[in-house]
């Protein structure tokens, strides 16, 4: 089931606006907790919610402390050469041009860093890359400049638009939620390994998933592939963006994920087949005026 309608980034706001009722009857899941969302004045990740997301963030600061090691050695031995090797304090320098056991420390030093970094580095790496069976497939398209879900195994899909601020309260969302909430949200259970199949229409686009530790480009003619697990105990709402310039209303096509129960998540599979498998989605044609 492909989309192919070409509704423009604040048209497809207003579409949603329009829709609200609709949509809240397909959902039915209501009272779920925002989780991953960004935070004024906060500092650091978002909550990581599957162990992909928990290993890069331990990566992250594992890293954050080398190099933090390393800035401030350097800048202590660039302090003290100044210091020491003056003019005034050093008033005859010396006339030697290499310094062999220096030269092979400052080169083996680094290479052992690396390579230490490497080791940690490349499973994570590997984890993230190597997809596992798949639970649940879900299809990713990006648009100019909403995104378009399509349940591969249970055949409907669905368009997802940027709420406006008008309808935001309507779909149980706060106004803090603007600019990151979506009118049809991605559903999935937790526990489970889903993966993404991650395309374009148009041009590159970029489903990222923070908490998720996900972050895949779409690119049109291809279909790359990224998955997630989120963890049992972490069912809620939450929030991504997509991450790849692509054009004028890039910053209005926000990701929606509410990862539910099993149970909940069955029983929102019926209310979804019926309401999308095989229904035909609204199109709004931009008008040439």
């Amino acid at each position: 089931m492909r989309f192919l309608s070409k509704t423009p980034g604040l048209m497809a706001a207003t579409f949603a606006a329009t829709t609200a009722g609709a949509a809240m009857a397909q959902d039915g899941l209501e009272g779920l907790d925002v989780i991953g969302a960004p935070r004024d004045g906060a500092m650091g990740f978002q909550p990581a919610a599957t162990v992909v997301a928990r290993d890069l963030q331990a990566l992250d600061g594992m890293i954050l402390v080398i190099i933090t090691a390393i800035v401030i050695f350097v800048t202590g031995l660039l302090i003290y050469v100044m210091l020491r090797y003056n003019k005034r304090a050093n008033p005859t320098p010396a006339r030697f041009t290499h310094n062999a056991p220096l030269e092979i420390a400052w080169t083996l030093i680094p290479v052992l860093i690396l390579v230490f970094i490497g080791a940690f580095s490349l499973p994570v790496l590997f984890k993230q890359q190597e997809i596992p069976d798949a639970d649940i497939t879900i299809k990713v398209t990006g648009y100019q400049w909403y995104w378009g879900y399509e349940y591969v195994d249970n055949g409907f899909g669905f368009e997802s638009y940027m709420l406006d601020r008008a309808a935001l309260e309507e779909y149980g969302y706060s106004q803090d939620e603007y600019l990151l909430a979506t009118d049809n949200a991605v559903v999935v259970p937790s526990g489970k390994n889903v993966v993404v199949q991650v395309t374009a229409a148009d041009v590159i686009h970029s489903w990222a998933m923070p908490s998720f530790g996900v972050k895949q480009d779409g690119v049109p003619g291809r279909l790359a592939e990224a998955w997630f697990n989120v963890d049992v105990g972490n069912e809620g709402i939450y929030f991504g963006q997509c991450s790849e310039l692509c054009g004028k209303d890039h910053s209005y096509m926000p990701i929606t994920v509410k990862v539910v129960t099993q149970a909940e998540y069955d029983a929102w599979l019926e209310r979804a087949e019926a309401r999308f498998a095989g229904a035909a989605q609204p199109v709004t044609v931009a008008s040439n005026d």
